[in-house]
């Protein structure tokens, strides 16, 4: 939000209507990455019909009445170690040597070099 925005809405006493994912990661404390994540499990929703790649908006008076409700506090919370879990356990099954084309990156060093 621009410094011109936000002394505007501070003079009105009140948040934007619509926040970014930025911003509702903000109302909710976690991270940007993790709303999409919310998205997909659709525990967020966002304003109209998005693309898949453009730019959504949340609505503030949903995420901050969301934000009160303890089961659903639980259940993001809930979703978020279930997906970084998967996704670090997935992880952990490639080996850091070997690159994104499936070539190993590693040097053979029990083949002599010849010159």
């Amino acid at each position: 939000m621009r410094d011109d925005q936000h002394q505007f809405l501070t003079l009105l006493g009140q948040l934007p209507a619509r926040l970014t994912a930025e911003q509702s990661a903000w109302v909710l404390n976690c991270q940007v990455h993790d709303v999409p994540v919310l998205v997909a499990a659709k525990l967020l929703k966002p304003l109209g019909n998005p693309a898949a790649n453009s730019i959504k908006f949340f609505c503030t008076a949903d995420v901050l009445e969301l934000s009160k409700d303890r089961n659903w506090l639980v259940r993001v919370s809930t979703t978020i170690y279930q997906h970084w879990h998967k996704k670090n356990t997935s992880n952990k099954g490639r080996s850091p040597l070997v690159a994104t084309n499936g070539l190993s990156s590693e040097l053979n060093l029990s083949v002599p070099m010849t010159g």
